[in-house]
């Protein structure tokens, strides 16, 4: 699936649901502002996954990646803060 560059932030927010239904994905989709400050103050090389808790701090940040990918304790983490743990 290709789409064009979005020109506004309404269109990205339609590309990202499409995206989500397309891909089957079963989690909410966050959408970044049009000048992407959030990819610019969490995208680091080497990639790293990261858990952003409710209060909006991070529940779990990776060791790079690939191969620092534990996807055990994201799910860990995530099952925590649904739980209401922290």
């Amino acid at each position: 699936m290709v789409f064009k560059n979005p020109q506004g932030y309404e269109e990205r927010v339609n590309v990202a649901g499409m995206c989500t239904v397309k891909l089957g994905l079963h989690l909410p989709a966050l959408v970044d502002k049009m000048g992407n400050p959030t990819e610019q103050a969490y995208t680091g090389w080497p990639d790293r996954l990261y858990v952003i808790d409710r209060d909006g701090r991070i529940a779990h940040k990776s060791d790079a990646g690939p191969y620092g990918f534990k996807p055990a304790k994201v799910r860990e983490t995530l099952q925590n803060i649904l739980s209401g743990q922290k």
